[in-house]
């Protein structure tokens, strides 16, 4: 039955070599992933850390939802905030996105 399908043999193995050649592109990548991906993380969680902590009553603030409102109480984990006239809502202090000059918010 041989002359129906021919044998199929492995080849010999590959010489073994360049250790240090193969490793090389996967050790360049670490700094590189450093620089461009987690430096500047931990940067902005530093600056949005200290943002939250210098928060104050009359602050004007932006959350991660996008609810925009001023600041009438700060406690421990969350602050109180004004976001029309006699409507205030409870926020989580880590939840505030961004501080807003101020002024911006002028219908509060």
């Amino acid at each position: 039955m041989d002359f129906f399908i021919s044998n199929a043999y492995a080849q010999g193995a590959a010489p073994a070599g360049g250790g240090l050649w193969q490793i090389l592109p996967i050790l360049l990548m670490l700094p590189i992933f450093y620089f461009l991906m987690i430096r500047p993380q931990q940067k902005r969680m530093k600056e949005h850390s200290a943002m939250v902590a210098e928060l104050k009553k009359g602050d004007e603030v932006v959350t991660n939802g996008g609810l925009g409102g001023t600041i009438t109480d700060v406690g421990d984990a969350y602050l109180q905030l004004r976001v029309a006239e006699n409507v205030e809502v409870s926020v989580q202090k880590v939840a505030v996105a961004a501080l807003l000059p101020s002024g911006t918010l002028k219908n509060n």
